[in-house]
């Protein structure tokens, strides 16, 4: 068995814990950070309660980062090695990625507007932001536009590997241009815990979503396949 048909082989043997535990394990925790976020987290003393949207804004801030560090990750493979399943992981973590950070710009506003007094700045770190959005937006379109092909696969890695340089960028973008966007340093324990429980609960849906797509392109190559059995017969 060559090593692409061993990892196939371990993602198939993964498939009842992902595909069992991983959706009431998502559906726990996020029954649980919800009763968190809106019972037991205080209320900020400035912001007021639109400061509880900050823990749906920065779980899918840190869910679209470690998706596209995925897809940069995935991609490095796919250049070095060509194997298939790498590239389906890197599309997978894109899609999910870009679904979590489209989140990211739509709760950021609706913080902002209250705080700000108005929807939309170009504050360093929302400015990186859209731009990160805009190259993992181009990935995608790509990957539904091209042909399925290796050198569309290649050209997507690539992209994937360039955008993902953006993320440490984001990080310290309030620090290198000083912008208005708040930097979480410390806060309140009963805050911190209520982010913890958010952000797993937030990770787990992520993965969930993740291996429900990654499962769905491995099984459109398996019927590509069996077509091709059948019409070369």
């Amino acid at each position: 068995m060559c090593k692409s048909e061993a990892r196939e082989a371990i993602v198939k043997k993964l498939e009842p814990l992902a595909g069992g535990v991983l959706p009431w394990f998502s559906l726990a925790t996020m029954v649980a950070a919800l009763a968190m976020i809106f019972l037991y987290a205080p209320t900020e003393r400035t912001q007021g309660i639109v400061q509880r949207i900050f823990y749906f804004h920065l779980s899918c801030a840190l869910m679209a980062f470690l998706g596209f560090l995925v897809v940069a990750v995935a991609g490095g493979f796919y250049l070095r090695r060509s194997e298939r399943l790498t590239d389906h992981v890197a599309r997978a973590a894109a899609e999910v990625g870009m679904l979590f950070c489209t989140l990211v710009l739509i709760t950021g506003p609706i913080w902002a507007r209250p705080i700000w007094g108005v929807w939309w700045t170009w504050d360093p770190r929302l400015t990186m932001t859209l731009i990160l959005w805009t190259i993992y937006a181009a990935y995608v379109l790509l990957r539904l536009l091209g042909r399925d092909s290796d050198a569309v696969a290649r050209y997507a890695a690539v992209l994937g590997i360039v955008g993902a340089l953006d993320i440490p960028v984001i990080y310290v973008s309030v620090r290198l241009w000083r912008g208005i966007h708040p930097n979480v340093k410390s806060m309140d324990p009963a805050m911190a815990a209520t982010l913890m429980v958010c952000s797993v609960a937030f990770l787990a849906t992520g993965l969930w979503m993740f291996w429900m797509r990654l499962q769905s392109l491995v099984l459109e190559d398996e019927v590509a396949s069996v077509r091709q059995r059948l019409f070369t017969v």
